[in-house]
């Protein structure tokens, strides 16, 4: 069975211009034109960096919550990965990055 680090890096790098690899914390990172789109902890969280009103919406949604390292930043957001719905919001939220980065 695929785990879901497989499973988001299979479609997401299946995007044009998508590229993926180790970063310097451990994290393994989703990058697009040299900006980062999201990145992966293992099989069970995603992090991500948004513009701060989106940022504010995905939260208020319930899409996405704080990100460890700043809690109180709208800018910064955090989704843990604990089934194949969470999989797929996060392959989601990737691709609202990816859309904004690669216009």
């Amino acid at each position: 069975m695929e785990r879901a680090s497989e499973r988001i890096t299979r479609e997401v790098t299946s995007w044009p211009g998508v590229a993926a690899g180790p970063g310097r914390r451990g994290e393994f990172a989703f990058t697009v034109g040299g900006r980062e789109i999201g990145h992966l902890h293992g099989d069970r969280a995603a992090h991500f960096g948004f513009p701060r009103d989106v940022g504010a919406q995905l939260r208020e949604a319930g899409r996405v919550g704080p990100h460890p390292v700043n809690p109180y930043s709208t800018k910064m957001a955090a989704r843990s990965i604990d089934g194949d719905e969470d999989v797929a919001d996060v392959i989601a939220l990737m691709r609202l990055n990816y859309e904004r980065l690669a216009a």
